[in-house]
C-alpha cells in the first residue's frame, strides 16, 4: 500500500470514450503527471438495440482517436489504463471489439503492453439459480423476474464493482478493458486498491465519469483532473474556458439519483449527507464528508433484452393548419384504415406516430393539450416480425396518410412534406430490455479475467 498522504491524480479525458476531447485539454491533464487515466465507455441511455445487437453506440474512428493518445501517453509514461463497459454495453461483443482496436492502436504505434480484459456476461442458468434462490430483485417500477424471461434474454451482464478491476491490477496489467461496469469503479478501483478513502474515491469518480459535464460550461467531450487526498478530493479543469463551482460539484453529485443523499452501487451506498464543498482559486472545487457505507448483501445490478422484431421509420411533416388541428383524429382514422387492410392480407405489426409540435417527446404524459405550433414532424414507426413486414406495413400507412382526406382538407396533391427518398427506411432490429434487476452475488467468481501480452 502507498502512502495515502501524497495525493493520488486521475485524469478523465471524456464522459464516453469515443465522445472525444480536445488534445490540448488532454495534454495539460499529461502533464499534471496523474497516477491513472481513466474513462467509462457505457451507458444505458440509448436504449435496449446495442447490448442485443453486440454493437457500439460509439464510432470506432471517435473510440481509436481517443485511445490512441491514451494509449501513446500512458504506456509510455507508465500510467494505468482503465476502461469500463467497453463498446456502449459490455457484453463480451462489445469488449472484443474493443480490444481489436487496441491491438491496431498497438501495432500502428509499436507499443507494447500487458492488457488485462474482464468479462462481466453472466450465464443464464446462473441467473435462474439466483431466481430460484430468491436472490433477485426487482427494481423500482419493475416486474418479478422469471426464468421463461431470461430464456428469451441476450447478452446479459452486471455491473461489477471495484473488485475485479483490483484482481485485474493485481495482474499488473498496464491496461485494463473491462465490460459491464458501475461508472465509478473505473475510477475508484486502483485508489481504494492503494488504501484511499472508499467513500471520497467513490464520489471522486462519480463526477469524474462524467468528466467536464460538472464544470461551467459543462461538456461531455473535455478532460478534467481529479486530486485525490487522505481526507478530500480536488477538481481541476483542464480548459481555460472551463471552471467548477460549489453549485456545479454539488449539482451533479445529484445527478442520476432518486435519492439526493445516497448512491447505491455494487457492495454498498454513497453516502452524501455530510458533504461540504469548498470554492478554490483557478475554478477548482474540493470535496469533503463523502462516505461509503457497505451493504448486507453484495449486489449488482443486471441487465439483459429481448428481441421484439423488427423496426421500419418514416418521417414527415406538415405545415397545414387545418390538419395540424386534426392531427390526433386523423391518425385515429388512418389507423383503422391500415387495420382493415393489414388484416386482409394476414400480416401482423405494431404502428406508432410520434408527433412532434404536439407530443412527440412526453407521448401521454404531455401536460400542454393545445397544438401552437405552426408546423409538426410526424415520424410513422412500425414494429413486426420481419424486416419485410415492417417495411410494408410502414409504407401502407405512409401512403394512407399522406392522402388522406380529412374534413376541410384544401390540398389534393398530399398532406406531408416527406425530406428522405426513400420515404420508407428500413431500421432492423428492435429490442426491450427485459432484465434490468439486482442479483444478490456470494463471490467475484463470476467475473472472469483473461491477461494478454500486446
Amino acid at each position: 500500500m502507498n502512502n495515502i498522504d501524497k495525493q493520488f491524480k486521475i485524469l478523465s479525458p471524456t464522459a464516453i470514450l469515443g465522445y472525444g476531447f480536445p488534445l490540448e485539454s488532454f495534454m495539460n491533464g499529461i502533464r499534471e503527471d496523474p497516477d491513472l487515466i481513466a474513462v467509462d465507455a457505457g451507458s444505458v441511455d440509448p436504449g435496449p438495440y446495442y447490448l442485443g445487437s453486440g454493437k457500439s453506440f460509439t464510432d470506432k474512428i471517435g473510440v481509436k482517436r481517443d485511445l490512441r493518445h491514451m494509449l501513446k501517453q500512458g504506456i509510455g509514461r507508465k500510467i494505468p489504463i482503465i476502461v469500463g463497459s467497453c463498446g456502449g454495453s459490455g457484453a463480451a461483443p462489445h469488449l472484443e471489439w474493443c480490444k481489436a482496436i487496441v491491438e491496431e492502436i498497438a501495432r500502428e504505434e509499436g507499443l507494447s503492453f500487458r492488457l488485462g480484459l474482464i468479462y462481466s456476461d453472466i450465464d443464464k442458468q446462473v441467473v435462474i439459480e439466483a431466481i430460484e434462490n430468491n436472490k433477485i430483485e426487482p427494481l423500482q417500477y419493475l416486474d418479478k423476474l422469471t426464468s421463461d424471461v431470461v430464456d428469451r434474454s441476450v447478452n446479459i451482464v452486471a455491473q461489477i464493482g471495484v473488485e475485479p478491476i483490483i484482481e485485474a491490477i493485481k495482474l499488473n496489467c498496464d491496461v485494463i478493458l473491462a465490460g459491464r461496469a458501475y461508472d465509478p469503479a473505473v475510477f475508484a478501483a486502483l485508489p481504494i486498491h492503494l488504501g484511499y478513502d472508499p467513500g471520497l474515491s467513490m464520489h471522486l469518480g462519480k463526477i469524474l465519469e462524467c468528466a467536464a459535464i460538472a464544470a461551467e460550461p459543462g461538456s461531455g467531450s473535455d478532460s478534467v483532473l481529479g486530486i485525490l487526498g487522505p481526507d478530500s478530493f480536488i477538481l481541476k479543469p483542464l480548459n481555460r474556458i472551463r471552471k467548477f463551482t460549489r453549485e456545479s460539484t454539488a449539482a451533479h453529485s445529484l445527478y442520476e439519483k432518486s435519492n439526493p443523499y445516497s448512491l447505491p452501487g455494487p457492495g454498498g451506498a454513497l453516502d452524501l449527507r455530510n458533504v461540504s464543498f469548498r470554492q478554490l482559486p483557478d475554478g477548482q472545487v474540493e470535496v469533503r464528508g463523502s462516505r461509503l457505507i457497505p451493504s448486507e448483501k453484495y449486489n449488482v445490478k443486471i441487465e439483459g433484452v429481448q428481441k421484439l422484431g423488427y423496426r421500419a421509420i418514416s418521417i414527415a411533416g406538415s405545415h397545414d393548419p387545418i390538419m395540424i388541428k386534426n392531427i390526433s383524429d386523423i391518425i385515429k382514422d388512418v389507423n383503422a384504415t391500415v387495420a382493415d387492410i393489414l388484416h386482409s392480407e394476414n400480416i401482423d405489426g405494431e404502428i406508432y406516430f410520434h408527433i412532434y409540435g404536439k407530443n412527440g417527446v412526453m407521448g401521454s404524459l404531455e401536460p400542454a393539450q393545445e397544438i401552437v405550433s405552426h408546423e409538426i414532424g410526424i415520424v410513422i414507426e412500425s414494429v413486426s416480425s420481419s424486416q419485410e413486414a415492417a417495411n410494408t406495413i410502414c409504407t401502407i400507412t405512409r401512403s394512407t396518410l399522406l392522402h388522406y382526406g380529412y374534413a376541410g382538407r384544401i390540398s389534393t396533391a398530399g398532406n406531408l412534406a416527406l425530406p428522405f427518398s426513400p420515404s420508407d427506411l428500413p431500421a432492423g432490429e428492435v429490442y426491450s430490455f427485459s432484465i434490468y434487476h439486482l442479483m444478490e452475488i456470494d463471490n467475484q467468481d463470476l467475473f472472469k479475467i483473461k491477461v494478454v501480452e500486446i
